[in-house]
């Protein structure tokens, strides 16, 4: 059987330091500016997207975790911590 979730039932590893990480930017991050921010760095992606990503109901791709690496300014083995 494949395993295509986390062990909690979650589709990704990140989305859980993703939010830690934009709630602790200063001045704090919403979910909308995220998306904006990812948007000018050309990734096209929505405020329900970043949502669904924090909260564990979406996949997301390597091209897309690198991009939120890149505008959280951290290194991808951060947003892959447990």
């Amino acid at each position: 059987m494949y395993k295509n979730r986390g062990p909690d039932g979650r589709y990704n590893l990140c989305g859980r330091q993703v939010a830690k990480i934009r709630k602790g930017m200063k001045p704090q991050v919403s979910q909308r500016a995220l998306a904006s921010m990812l948007q000018l760095s050309g990734l096209d992606v929505d405020k329900n997207a970043i949502q669904r990503i924090e909260s564990g109901q979406r996949f997301v791709t390597d091209i897309e975790l690198n991009a939120l690496a890149q505008v959280l300014g951290v290194a991808v083995e951060e947003l892959l911590k447990p």
